[in-house]
């Protein structure tokens, strides 16, 4: 279960496939708030963040990846999704960088 803050009440989304998106309703939570600019970080940086940012990315969703805030089991996959792959996609920052970011 991921838990979305949108607002003032908690909505929980079940996640059921890699991607947060297949097989669930969490992009119908996110048009029906507005949504537009997601922000993603995770344990499998090759699995569940690369999903997710893919299909996001074709939903034509605004991206950013929390660097410091994603990990993977192989460091090497890892480096170049973040280096390489990601910024194709997505602002790739770090959680200091976006938390700076969002104070301006």
């Amino acid at each position: 279960m991921h838990t979305a803050h949108l607002g003032l009440t908690d909505i929980l989304i079940t996640k059921r496939r890699v991607s947060a998106f297949s097989g669930s309703d969490l992009e119908v939570v996110l048009r029906a708030q507005g949504i537009q600019h997601l922000v993603l970080c995770g344990i499998a940086t090759s699995g569940v963040v690369l999903s997710t940012l893919r299909e996001a990315a074709d939903k034509d969703y605004q991206l950013t990846v929390l660097s410091d805030c994603c990990a993977d089991s192989d460091e090497e996959v890892h480096r170049v999704l973040i280096s390489k792959i990601f910024p194709r996609q997505a602002e790739v920052l770090t959680a200091l960088e976006w938390s700076a970011a969002l104070k301006q």
